[in-house]
């Protein structure tokens, strides 16, 4: 999302403030089980004000930072606690003398109905008191005609081969408005950093490359997804779910946890032939590890290899989302996919190193789900 005011590297006029104090983002980490986000935060007290709200480009143009940097999280509002770990890892990268802004935008160039468009949540008072208390100075909510003066862009950024495939398949034209709109909230806001959740992984890779194609001025930082304590990623479109339907959406973290789980069994396996001598030695380490049918060919164990790993994370997960297809109410699988972070193209079966991500997408009701994991094969730890 970008647009700007003016040549980068041109001196903004500067308003007086108070810059809030640093707040140290959650440290990223891959649990073994379902991660537990922080408490969800409270709308900001009296002694901690809601960020101030600015509506245009010469409002955000003159409200520029004292020094130092500034820091970018771009949204579409209805923040949770997922925004709120952007908002706070945002405050760690400015600094006390830095400057975070929050970009709210419900984008219309990224629905395909106008329906979903008028369906999703507007709760703007409540994300400033969201934005304030994760250490956000500014929250920046422009109006459409503000972000698109003269009606919808008849220029646009197209996201390529790369937006064609998975979110692109399922939902056409969706990050050509993304990356759009990306552009010029970029222009308009001209962070020194922006930072965007994990949990978006295809638009985050899409983010990443248009950044590094067009030149833009800016570091983009990743940051990982944030779950409820029962493993389901957090998104302002839970709330549509009801207590049936997020029993039947725990299938899709509950399937990425089980191939995740699947991989590093089979990879620790894999260590401990490579490690274990071609002897009687072997069968007998084998045998004390409880393999016993493994240790009846100590031949085949010397020589295995992780071959099967892709299709054996594909089918750790699919066992899972199966089952959930026949649950009450069903889940309705859009795609399960283990691709390459740098393209987003199919792993091929015989990969046996390098980084994946395990993505999938689903609905539950009326309610389209996404979620991902990073997966790492050839690890040995």
């Amino acid at each position: 999302m970008t647009d700007t005011t003016g040549t980068p590297g041109t001196p903004r006029p500067t308003a007086p403030r108070t810059p809030a104090a640093p707040r140290t983002p959650t440290a990223p980490q891959t649990p073994a089980a379902p991660q537990t986000p922080a408490a969800p935060q409270t709308p900001a007290a009296a002694h901690e004000p809601a960020a101030t709200l600015l509506r245009t480009a010469a409002e955000l143009g003159a409200f520029a930072p004292l020094k130092g940097v500034r820091a970018v999280v771009m949204t579409m509002g209805a923040l949770h606690e997922g925004h709120a770990t952007l908002v706070r890892a945002a405050r760690a990268a400015a600094g006390p003398d830095g400057q975070v802004v929050v970009t709210v935008f419900v984008n219309p160039l990224q629905f395909g109905e106008a329906a979903d468009l008028d369906r999703y949540p507007r709760t703007l008072d409540a994300d400033l008191a969201v934005a304030g208390a994760a250490g956000a100075d500014v929250v920046f909510a422009p109006s459409v005609d503000e972000v698109y003066p003269g009606g919808e862009p008849q220029v646009r950024i197209s996201a390529g081969p790369m937006g064609e495939r998975l979110e692109g398949a399922s939902r056409p034209g969706h990050f050509d408005g993304m990356l759009t709109v990306v552009a010029k909230l970029l222009h308009l806001t001209r962070p020194d950093v922006a930072f965007f959740g994990q949990k978006d992984a295809q638009q985050l890779a899409l983010i990443r490359r248009m950044v590094r194609d067009l030149n833009f001025p800016v570091e983009i930082a990743g940051v990982e997804t944030v779950r409820e304590p029962d493993g389901l990623a957090l998104s302002s479109r839970n709330r549509f779910l009801d207590a049936e339907e997020r029993h039947t959406a725990l299938a899709l973290s509950r399937a990425l946890f089980a191939a995740r789980d699947r991989l590093a069994a089979q990879q620790a396996l894999h260590a401990r032939a490579q490690a274990t001598s071609a002897t009687t030695g072997r069968a007998a380490a084998l045998t004390a590890l409880g393999e016993a049918r493994a240790a009846a060919d100590t031949q085949a164990v010397a020589l295995a290899r992780p071959v099967d790993g892709p299709s054996a994370v594909r089918a750790a997960a699919l066992l899972i989302l199966d089952d959930a297809a026949a649950a009450q109410p069903p889940l309705a699988l859009d795609y399960l996919a283990l691709v390459d972070p740098a393209d987003f193209t199919e792993i091929p079966d015989d990969r046996t190193t390098g980084e994946a991500i395990l993505a999938v997408a689903a609905r539950v009701g009326r309610t389209r789900l996404i979620d991902n994991i990073p997966l790492t094969f050839g690890a040995t730890t």
